[in-house]
């Protein structure tokens, strides 16, 4: 019996050792060729493709159209499934690829017509950027069929990849657009549902213009209106039943860090530019490095990250001028409230009454029937299908949706010459629009918005509004119409999500949702710091974890914490000696920090759900509102000036009430978690989880697929703004004309094949801070195109 079972075993394992045989040398055929020579249709002259120990390509071309062909011969060859996912889910075209389980996105999705649309931009567009895009699509499915095998991901999915369309580099700005703005003007629809039941006085307390965490580089930080007196606002007769915050805090924005230094303030006289764009983690990275080159009689030679899907380097150095970005969080979005027209299947405008725009899409799902989905669409944009808002239907008015919202003005940018220039450039792009910082050569730097900016009049911009009567949009402001600042007396510009501009400035940019500016004012003091700067200067500022934010709650938390309050409770006592000994860092081995942030975050929700009850009133428990970025302002006042007239009932005092918050806490953590509280660090809740798509369903691979679960430094209100699934997604400090004295860093690698060498390559060194080259090191690999002369 023993050998029988012994026999089926090892049957058992020689069939698993040869089907992942089998698997790993499928895998290994979709590796790609990055040595040799490759004979290929669609260029004019031979192409020199350089790829260093790190698989970061130097691209040498004689042309632009042959250099667009060959950067998307190599994002075909080490990104395809990643561009392909990209474009499918903007367009809401997922099912088609895995199966009715993504309907619901592909709805969503579908909802904003993206393939339409950029079949539309891209035959408005101009002869020579259309030629770029062609020869790009052309590259991709060139690289693409190079490989000897298809993606693995394909195998897996049981699906073939479909040739890249010369719209969908089109379609990958606008997934863009989805991650950076507000694409169904939730916002908006949240918080109005708040300030039709709060009495003015408490709506505007809880939803301030900024606080004092503001550090603007227009105009100075404001200050949060006085709290509502027991009159006007009280919460005195509502209930402390708060769902437990369980250290969930705001869903991180998508958002950035960037600045610039004048040559002033650099030993050789450039200028010295850094930005970390903080966006969504997975494997691979969303950036691709790269140094593109032109040379002939307009040669070009620009190095930094690219988006694959797309044929240009997105943020980076020309030699002459280096640009950067930080999302910009204006209003680039409304919420207008539909009134019915005369006639049924009609809606009012100015215009006179006009019938919905409906368009009948099909869903395409692998293994299942087709889905149908309807839109409807206005004058002004699609309607929403999921929201029911008191005062009417909803559409969206989205920069997106417009055909003024998406050019390619971008690729301009790698010509410019000096700041002054790369200005004018960044206020002719359409794109989402972006906080656009640069300097250059000479040591000029400068600001401004990069995209498409609404000139809108006539209604409240931070609530839905009725435009039956006016159009609230009115045509785009001209670049000359733009604000910007260009050499500052301090030599110094940053910016971090937060508001930047004010008065006439900030008018014109409106107000998306500003991050509160705790991260942005912990990088300007860091640079008025120091009046020199290098480049790893600028790395240790990106990497700075220090809990400024916090430290006011771990003072208001010891304050607390007494010994009155602690006597006779263990328990209790050893929570406020965690928190006395803290690290004042967001470092992985503190647990103190972990205590204090998870402490904040239970006051704040507790607070919150206490001032919106009316809204819960009218609206019911399940409603969903908007808490404003700046909401930290009236929560400190709250906690500082301890007015009982805001205090929940069943409490005799303030201190009462946030000694009930830490006993949740302890509760949490006890429930949750094994092991004495000593134990609860902030990188046990801070731990990375970099995965690829698949990687769930890959019992054998699956490891192999994602980044190891590293323990990381930051959080949200710091400069190295870091969760597990969320953070810098490449970090750079540029000398523009001295790249080869520059740095650049991010995770994850190059490659999307998971058996390339190149893979992993970098990552740890993203994970520790430390400087990796900006530009890419000697050639190791030498691939080069030749064009068919057939």
């Amino acid at each position: 019996m023993r050998r029988v079972i012994a026999r089926t075993l090892a049957g058992a394992l020689l069939a698993a050792l040869i089907l992942a045989v089998l698997v790993w040398l499928g895998m290994r055929a979709s590796l790609p060729d990055i040595d040799g020579e490759a004979t290929v249709a669609g260029i004019d002259a031979d192409v020199v493709i350089e790829r260093d120990g790190d698989g970061i390509p130097v691209i040498t071309a004689s042309s632009r159209a042959d250099l667009a062909f060959a950067t998307g011969y190599v994002h075909g060859q080490d990104r395809f499934f990643q561009m392909d996912l990209i474009r499918r889910r903007a367009a809401g075209e997922l099912s088609a690829l895995v199966g009715e389980a993504a309907v619901g996105i592909d709805k969503r999705f579908r909802f904003h017509r993206f393939r339409a649309r950029a079949q539309r931009v891209y035959a408005d567009s101009n002869d020579a950027d259309r030629a770029l895009i062609d020869a790009y699509a052309a590259g991709v499915n060139a690289g693409l069929a190079s490989l000897d095998a298809r993606p693995f991901e394909y195998v897996l999915l049981g699906s073939e990849p479909q040739a890249w369309q010369t719209e969908d580099s089109l379609i990958v700005v606008y997934a863009m657009y989805v991650t950076l703005n507000d694409a169904r003007a939730t916002k908006e629809v949240r918080r109005g549902l708040v300030q039709r039941v709060l009495p003015p006085e408490a709506y505007a307390w809880m939803y301030p213009q900024g606080t004092s965490w503001d550090a603007p580089l227009m105009g100075a930080a404001r200050e949060v209106p006085p709290i509502p007196t027991a009159d006007v606002y009280s919460v005195r007769h509502v209930a402390d039943n708060a769902p437990p915050a369980e250290e969930h805090g705001r869903y991180p924005l998508r958002g950035s860090n960037n600045w610039a230094v004048a040559g002033s303030l650099t030993t050789n006289g450039r200028a010295l530019v850094s930005n970390d764009m903080h966006l969504g983690h997975s494997a691979p990275n969303i950036w691709y490095q790269a140094r593109l080159r032109v040379e002939g009689p307009q040669p070009i030679d620009v190095t930094g990250v690219g988006l694959p899907g797309t044929p240009f380097i997105v943020s980076g150095s020309n030699t002459r001028v280096a640009w950067g970005y930080t999302n910009s969080y204006g209003d680039w979005t409304d919420a207008v409230i539909l009134q019915p027209g005369a006639n049924e299947g009609t809606y009012r405008t100015p215009d006179g009454d006009l019938e919905f725009d409906v368009h009948a899409e099909t869903i395409e799902v692998m293994d299942g029937e087709p889905v149908e989905y309807e839109i409807r669409e206005t004058v002004w944009g699609p309607v929403l299908d999921d929201v029911d808002y008191p005062d009417g239907e909803i559409a969206v008015s989205w920069i997106a949706h417009k055909p003024e919202g998406l050019n390619l003005g971008l690729l301009r940018l790698e010509s410019a010459a000096s700041v002054a220039e790369a200005l004018d450039i960044a206020n002719t792009i359409a794109m989402p629009p972006q906080n656009f910082v640069a300097g250059d050569a000479a040591g000029n730097i400068g600001w401004t918005i990069a995209g498409a900016i609404p000139r809108k009049r006539g209604f409240d911009a931070m609530l839905p509004s009725d435009w039956s009567a006016a159009h609230g949009w009115q045509g785009w402001l001209e670049p000359h119409e733009y604000p910007r600042i260009l050499n500052p007396d301090s030599g110094r510009i940053w910016t971090a999500n937060a508001r930047v501009s004010d008065g006439d400035a900030l008018r014109l940019i409106g107000d998306g949702g500003y991050d509160l500016g705790a991260r942005a004012q912990q990088i300007r003091d860091a640079l008025f710091a120091s009046d020199t700067f290098s480049p790893e200067d600028m790395l240790a500022i990106q990497y700075d974890d220090r809990a400024l934010f916090l430290a006011p709650w771990r003072e208001l938390l010891l304050g607390l914490l007494d010994e009155d309050a602690v006597r006779g409770d263990a328990e209790l006592a050893e929570y406020r000696d965690l928190v006395f000994d803290w690290k004042p860092r967001a470092a992985p081995d503190s647990v103190g920090y972990r205590l204090v942030r998870a402490f904040r975050l239970e006051i704040k929700q507790r607070v919150f759900h206490a001032l919106t009850a009316p809204a819960r009133e009218v609206y019911g428990d399940k409603v969903t509102l908007r808490i404003s970025n700046q909401f930290e302002g009236p929560l400190w006042s709250l906690v500082t000036e301890r007015p009982m007239h805001m205090l929940p009932a069943g409490y005799q005092s303030w201190d009462e009430f946030m000694l009930a918050a830490v006993r949740e806490n302890l509760a949490w953590f006890r429930g949750n978690y094994d092991g004495p509280l000593a134990e609860r660090t902030w990188g046990e809740r801070n731990t990375a989880s970099i995965r690829h798509p698949l990687s769930g369903n890959v019992p054998l691979l699956g490891a192999r697929l994602d980044m190891p679960e590293d323990r990381l430094n930051g959080d949200l209100d710091m400069p190295k703004a870091q969760g597990p699934t969320f953070g810098a997604s490449q970090r750079y400090a540029v000398y523009p004309g001295d790249e080869a004295n520059s740095i650049l860093h991010m995770p994850t690698g190059q490659s999307g094949h998971p058996l390339s060498d190149f893979y992993d390559r970098g990552h740890d060194d993203w994970v520790d801070g430390r400087p990796n080259p900006f530009l890419p090191g000697a050639a190791a690999f030498t691939l080069t195109l030749r064009p068919d002369k057939r």
